[in-house]
């Protein structure tokens, strides 16, 4: 679903990816891990497209609902409309506007791009009610403005609503447990099995610890260090490194 081969992008002139290579296939989860600086978040903004991010060698091929596409030839909103979601470390507020009315403007916005009929107004809410409810966030943060006076479990379970309400093909979550205490971690946890665990569907978890992969089961995990993967194993594998430290794993 995703091949990305010999994938070198920099920020300001400095090299972050240095020959990345990773496949990931439909129906599958792939955990990346690795120490502080070593490209993780730098992987999931250039999927995403974030401006800055310049990328000088390599390809990257998305196999979404539409069909095989070179994601990087497309701008972030196409790639979103392709089956692509992101998933931040630290969501950004958004002062001003409405948590119902930016998800509903969402997924109208990435309908439109596939061609389909906006949800109207009623069936939009049942949609984000019925999302939210199963996240554990309460009905009254969707009229609040996105992400304001939100904790960070809470700024992470509206993600996940936002992930539930877009249904995408692909999901690349940035350290997803991230400010989430031990009963956030299980909800937000299932909620990925819930949304994504499907056989058209694929996910690529961003973590420095094992904990989340409790939850959310990987096929594969991989260590990323100095822009590039050094090591890839089972689950087995995200045990060792939580044993043992990222510096003994890579050496």
């Amino acid at each position: 679903m995703l091949r990305i081969e010999n994938l070198h992008a920099e920020i300001d002139g400095k090299e972050i990816l240095k020959g990345l290579t990773l496949e990931v296939n439909a129906g599958e989860v792939h955990a990346i891990m690795g120490p502080n600086g070593a490209g993780k978040s730098t992987l999931g903004y250039v999927l995403g497209g974030r401006p800055g991010y310049e990328v000088t060698a390599g390809s990257v091929t998305f196999n979404g609902p539409e069909g095989p596409c070179d994601l990087l030839e497309k701008e972030p909103h196409e790639r979103a409309a392709a089956g692509l979601f992101l998933g931040f470390q630290y969501p950004v507020e958004i002062p001003g506007v409405s948590n119902v009315q930016f998800l509903r403007e969402s997924l109208n916005a990435q309908r439109a791009g596939r061609d389909e009929k906006p949800l109207s107004g009623a069936e939009f809410l049942k949609l984000a009610r019925a999302q939210a409810d199963a996240l554990g966030l309460a009905q009254d943060m969707l009229k609040r403005p996105v992400n304001v006076g939100f904790s960070g479990g809470e700024k992470k379970r509206n993600e996940m609503v936002q992930m539930g309400i877009i249904d995408p093909a692909f999901a690349i979550l940035d350290e997803t447990d991230s400010g989430l205490d031990i009963d956030a971690l299980r909800i937000v946890g299932d909620g990925i099995n819930r949304i994504m665990r499907r056989p058209d569907k694929a996910v690529l978890l961003i973590t420095h610890y094992q904990r989340l992969l409790d939850y959310v089961k990987p096929d594969r995990v991989h260590v990323l260090a100095d822009g590039r993967i050094t090591r890839s194993g089972g689950a087995e594998l995200a045990h060792q490194l939580e044993r043992e430290g990222y510096a003994e794993v890579v050496a």
